[in-house]
Formats: C-alpha cells, sequence, structure tokens
C-alpha cells in the first residue's frame, strides 16, 4: 500500500501516523531509537507489506500489469489503490479526506524533530503539490506516477500506467475493495498486539 492507506491503516494515533509514513526508508533495526509509538508504526507498516505482497488479490492486479511494468507492478498497485481509498474515502472513514491529510500535515509539523532526513526533504514538496489529496483523481495518479518514472531515470515506464488504470479500472477497483476490507482487519489486529 502507498501513503494514503499507511496512514489511515494506523489508527488515530498521530505517531504511529508517522511512524508507518516514514517506515520505507528505515532498515533494520534502525526504528529502535524512534519514540515507542513511532516504532509501532514502522513495526505496522512491514506488517502491512508483507501481507499485501503475499495477498492473492494484490497479485492478480500486479499479474494485469507484470508483462509491461515486471518488479515496478506492486509499486504502481499501490497507488492505484490508494487511489481506490481516497476516491471511495466516505466509505471508510467519517472524517472528510481534505480535513483528515491536513491533520496529518500538521502532525509532521508538530513532531519535525523525530522525522527522517527523507521525510524532512520530501515533506515541503509532498504538502505543497497536496500528493494524498491528489490521489483522488486519474490525473493525480498520473502526476504521481510519473514523477516516480523520472526518479527510476525513465526504466520503470510507470509514467504510461494510468494507460492500465483508466483501462481496467473496474476490475481494480473491484480487487481494491475486497483486499481492502481483509488489510483493515489484519491492520487492527496488529495494532491490538502492538
Amino acid at each position: 500500500m502507498n501513503f494514503l492507506a499507511h496512514i489511515y491503516l494506523s489508527g488515530d494515533h498521530d505517531l504511529i501516523k508517522i511512524g508507518n509514513f516514514m517506515a520505507d526508508g528505515i532498515r533494520g533495526k534502525q526504528f529502535e531509537h524512534f519514540p515507542e509509538d513511532v516504532q509501532k508504526g514502522i513495526i505496522l507498516h512491514r506488517s502491512i507489506d508483507t501481507y499485501t505482497d503475499s495477498h492473492d488479490i494484490f497479485r492478480q492486479s500486479t499479474k494485469r500489469l507484470h508483462e509491461k511494468y515486471h518488479h515496478y507492478s506492486g509499486v504502481i498497485v499501490d497507488i492505484v489503490y490508494d487511489h481506490f481509498l481516497a476516491k471511495n474515502w466516505t466509505k471508510y472513514s467519517d472524517e472528510n479526506l481534505e480535513e483528515f491529510i491536513n491533520r496529518f500535515y500538521a502532525s509532521l509539523h508538530q513532531n519535525y524533530d523525530i522525522l527522517t532526513e527523507k521525510t524532512k526533504g520530501m515533506m515541503p514538496y509532498m504538502i505543497e503539490h497536496n500528493w494524498l489529496l491528489s490521489y483522488q483523481t486519474v490525473e493525480g495518479i498520473h502526476r504521481i506516477l510519473t514523477q516516480m518514472d523520472r526518479r527510476s531515470k525513465n526504466e520503470s515506464k510507470m509514467q504510461f500506467a494510468s494507460e492500465e488504470l483508466v483501462a481496467f479500472y473496474t476490475e481494480f477497483e473491484q480487487e481494491f475493495t475486497l483486499f481492502f476490507e481483509d488489510l483493515r482487519q489484519h491492520s487492527k489486529q496488529k495494532l491490538l498486539s502492538l
């Protein structure tokens, strides 16, 4: 899953959200010097990623892209699934999406000192271009995929993946809906165990 899902699946805990959000840049046991709730977010993130990568429905979605995008298929589906979470937000939360996102941005500022350098570097651009809200539209997803393609020196060809999103929109949405119910249950159980 991508940023929005990781934040959402953290429940209503700011530090768990922050840990879950920035976990990708934290290797091995490096997480142990963070505050306890940030550590929980990092552990939750790793659990979500492991569960997602091995889930049959997620793999079904990636299979559709594998021939063209190879090992980038999973990254693309993570972003595509965030689109369906943002698009169908009211199904999953009583809080307005924009307010949810703004609260998260505010918590990043309030906890700036504990953020990783990578997160600090990304944060201004992310907030200025409001990545999380932009997930609601296919155009926003296209912009994100294009930026990611540039970072791969255009090797990934991800900038073209919005074509598959449009072509298989119904299939991806159905897969996301089924998968996300399982993932929500998994995440709730994991949070309770932390």
